[in-house]
């Protein structure tokens, strides 16, 4: 087995999981994830070991992502085609729908606050990055990672409550 293999291997499941919590989407977090390992297999010479692989990987991913909205200007809304497998009348649809509308008022209120603050929780949530791996990413500490992180929860909270999704 390769390094690269065994690359793969170990960070597939990290790297499709954040992307399928980014985006909300099976099909999106499979084209992304392996557009994001052949870039990866490309620029594996380029890694200089400064962070933690997962993190580097989780990085072209995201970029990876970014790219795919621009090319295909899709928004985070739910598909007609999902729409119609629900059952009508079940009471665990209902569930969904909720579910879905609350995930949809997190991910708006999450693209209004200052970009690093949006960053470091996407990190910690979508990625599962611990604090440490944060604060290297972005050249600074494990705390400053962690109080962001919940400065960025608490905005959040903050703006769930009064309804405003706004700055």
């Amino acid at each position: 087995m390769t390094e690269f293999e065994e690359i793969y291997r170990t960070y597939f499941g990290d790297v499709y999981r954040y992307i399928r919590r980014l985006s909300g989407s099976e099909s999106i977090a499979d084209e992304v994830t392996s557009d994001t390992f052949f870039k990866a297999m490309r620029a594996i010479g380029g890694f200089k070991g400064n962070c933690d692989i997962r993190v580097w990987l989780c990085q072209i991913a995201k970029n990876c992502y970014y790219t795919y909205l621009k090319k295909s200007a899709k928004t985070d809304t739910l598909e007609d085609d999902e729409l119609l497998k629900l059952p009508c009348f079940d009471p665990t649809a209902e569930e969904q729908i909720i579910n879905r509308d609350e995930a949809e008022k997190i991910r708006r209120v999450l693209h209004t606050l200052p970009e690093t603050y949006k960053e470091v929780f996407m990190w910690r949530v979508f990625a599962e990055l611990n604090f440490a791996q944060i604060g290297q990413l972005f050249g600074k500490s494990d705390n400053w990672a962690c109080v962001t992180y919940h400065r960025a929860k608490e905005m959040i909270k903050t703006r769930l409550g009064d309804g405003t999704d706004e700055k």
